[in-house]
């Protein structure tokens, strides 16, 4: 894998800049080389990605345990990435430092896992001293190397070869192409193993409940919803001006009319007492039951958060602001409010 040479790119870094000194240079231009050539790495690893890869998928599949992803330097960044991306979409995965795995850490690790490595040279002594253990418990074992001839490929069940010919930047030392070609292909790594697994937005969700997709997904009315004392709420021979001071007290735009067995009967809202007063002044001492909006619209504590937003969204007399919530009896346990969705980072 990787040993096919990337197909040549119009504008790459030899032909932009042959004949010109750094002095001369723009930094613009610097930028767009760099560019260039890990564009190039990138198409060697299109290019690259064939059966060994198909092996180390069917490796990943097969886990009854968990992928170790070991690495140390820049490729211990990448390693700790590619862990964290195996594990938020259902392979479970944990980072392993290599100087602390020869210090009591690889104690996490047992026959039933993977074992993953990153090493552009495949012969660091802090990765390689750990095989002969890897070796004692028989942990199948993945590389993501540079190096084919190296202790840590021919030691691996699957070798995945990343071309090491350049790095970008002038001095060609300092890892940059192998080090995004490497977090490619763990991104690659992952993705196949989530699409053979029928791994869903759903799943997803579960395994993200403090992100924005996992509350979309996940997120109930009743998770949101303010309760009993906040619950602002009046009988129906209460008059407009004491449903006014529960409007005020519960700071939630509106109150809810019960009937005489507890049940929503209706409601009256912020925008309801502007247009109420407005048109008569006189009206704080009517009852609400002859002021109220009938049959409001509600929704119950089990509904997606999302979908009371469509609601509160699609109402056919205009958008609105709040949505009383109640149980299968018709008892209100509960209103939900706009703010509180913006809140939660859903609208």
């Amino acid at each position: 894998m990787g040993k096919k040479g990337s197909s040549e790119i119009k504008g790459s870094g030899e032909q932009r800049f042959s004949g010109e000194s750094n002095g001369q240079r723009k930094i613009s231009d610097v930028g767009r080389e760099v560019v260039l050539k890990e564009i190039e790495g990138l198409k060697g690893l299109y290019d690259g990605i064939g059966e060994e890869f198909e092996e180390a998928v069917k490796i990943l599949l097969d886990c009854r345990g968990k992928v170790i992803v070991c690495g140390i330097g820049k490729s211990g960044i990448i390693a700790r990435k590619i862990a964290a991306t195996l594990s938020s979409t259902g392979t479970p995965a944990v980072y392993l430092h290599s100087v602390e795995a020869g210090h009591g850490d690889m104690g996490m690790v047992t026959g039933d896992d993977v074992f993953l490595a990153v090493s552009k040279s495949g012969g660091n002594e802090e990765v390689t001293r750990l095989i002969p253990y890897l070796k004692a418990i028989r942990v199948k074992m993945i590389s993501i190397t540079a190096n084919a001839d190296s202790r840590l490929a021919q030691e691996s069940d699957v070798v995945l070869l990343i071309d090491s010919k350049e790095e970008a930047g002038s001095m060609g030392v300092v890892p940059t192409t192998t080090t995004t070609v490497s977090l490619v292909l763990g991104d690659a790594l992952a993705v196949a193993v989530l699409t053979k697994k029928n791994f869903s937005r759903e799943d997803f969700a579960i395994l993200h409940p403090g992100g924005v997709l996992g509350r979309k997904l996940y997120l109930k009315v009743s998770g949101l919803m303010h309760v009993e004392d906040e619950l602002p709420l009046v009988s129906m021979d209460t008059s407009l001006k004491e449903a006014l001071i529960e409007i005020i007290d519960k700071k939630l735009g509106c109150t809810g009319v019960t009937d005489p067995g507890g049940r929503l009967a209706g409601i009256i809202t912020d925008g309801d007492l502007k247009r109420i007063l407005t048109e008569n002044p006189s009206a704080l001492g009517t009852s609400v039951s002859k002021l109220m909006t009938e049959s409001p619209m509600t929704v119950s504590p089990d509904l997606l958060v999302v979908q009371a937003l469509k609601q509160m969204e699609m109402n056919p007399k205009g958008q609105i602001t709040q949505l009383f919530v109640l149980d299968d009896d018709g008892y209100p346990v509960g209103v939900i409010h706009i703010h509180d969705i913006i809140r939660a980072g859903l609208k």
